[in-house]
């Protein structure tokens, strides 16, 4: 394929070198560790993270299968953001053939280099992660790979994988756009209240950077509650509690959005005359909701076709383009 790198992956007889150990010494660490001693295998595990080393385990007759399988990480699997990418995604590969392998990182940088490490071992055609924020360990990886890498729901030109998305910075200098021309003048920031989303991070550094160049104070708040209904609520009472109060809120996500917007009639807030909020996302429930949820909708679905098409061009010794922009959508309803 196009895109596969020259650098030789270490090998099991890498490790055992580095180890100062035999070769089976350094299988039997992988495959019953049991039978190691704690000297060995501390030994064993350093020259394991110090060599980046991947177990082959696709070996013993399984390799010919790793063309057909493509692995992805999610930051979410429960939740309905990434939905639309995956279904695509998967449909894509299905109709060549190919199968998709999940996990989800939960936003954990350190969970997501351990599901890098684990695919890498099966040999897929094609990694898919999402976003460019990794662990060292994860870049690593990701420069030893061997494979197409693809980074998605993301944009920055300077990055070596494959990238498919959109810039979140952009994302958040447009909703606070919106919102101004709307004659909003206190516009707040509520952040996801999982700490790993470095996505949501960079719409809100695009929200401070709009408001700015407008003259204008930023104002953000982290909710603690990981129940992202509880923490859209909460995150609603604080701001509303604290002077001076905004007048308009853009949250992280839509599910903040719609805890805040229940939260609100409860306390007798008029959305959007009494305060107007804001999401990203736009989940199935944000039309539905009285008052309709005004969001930025991604563009989900394209990002998961786009990916099958990378990955079946590159199967099929073509080179598709290294960097693809494309836009999200701008969805006014009524709640803002």
């Amino acid at each position: 394929m196009p895109n596969r790198r020259a650098t030789r992956r270490p090998t099991l007889a890498d490790v055992a070198a580095h180890a100062s150990v035999s070769a089976i010494t350094v299988s039997r660490f992988f495959n019953a560790p049991d039978r190691v001693g704690a000297d060995a295998r501390i030994r064993i595990q350093a020259a394991v993270e110090a060599l980046n080393y991947v177990p082959n385990l696709a070996a013993g007759g399984l390799a010919s299968a790793h063309n057909k399988v493509v692995a992805m990480v999610v930051p979410n699997i429960s939740g309905p953001i990434f939905a639309h990418t995956l279904q695509s995604l998967s449909d894509g590969l299905s109709d060549a053939g190919y199968q998709l392998l999940l996990a989800s990182s939960y936003f954990s940088l350190d969970a997501e280099e351990r599901a890098v490490r684990a695919f890498l071992g099966w040999q897929p055609a094609a990694l898919v992660l999402t976003s460019r924020h990794h662990s060292t360990g994860t870049e690593r990886l990701i420069e030893s790979a061997g494979m197409p890498v693809i980074e998605t729901w993301d944009l920055a030109l300077r990055r070596t994988p494959f990238q498919i998305g959109f810039s979140h910075r952009q994302v958040g200098r447009d909703g606070v756009r919106y919102l101004a021309e709307r004659g909003y003048q206190r516009i707040a920031f509520v952040h996801n209240s999982a700490a790993g989303d470095y996505s949501a991070k960079e719409r809100c550094e695009g929200y401070s950077d709009a408001l700015k160049a407008m003259g204008r104070t930023p104002q953000h708040v982290t909710p603690k509650d990981p129940d992202p209904l509880a923490a859209g609520a909460e995150a609603l009472a604080w701001l509303m509690a604290h002077t001076p109060r905004p007048d308009a809120v853009f949250f992280a996500n839509d599910n903040l959005a719609c805890g805040a917007l229940l939260a609100a009639q409860r306390q007798g807030l008029r959305v959007p005359q009494d305060i107007a909020l804001f999401g990203f996302g736009d989940y199935a429930f944000s039309d539905k909701l009285l008052p309709s949820l005004s969001t930025i909708r991604p563009p989900a679905r394209e990002i998961g076709h786009c990916a099958a098409r990378h990955i079946l061009s590159l199967a099929a010794g073509e080179a598709p383009p290294r960097h693809t922009a494309l836009p999200c959508e701008l969805i006014a309803r009524e709640s803002a």
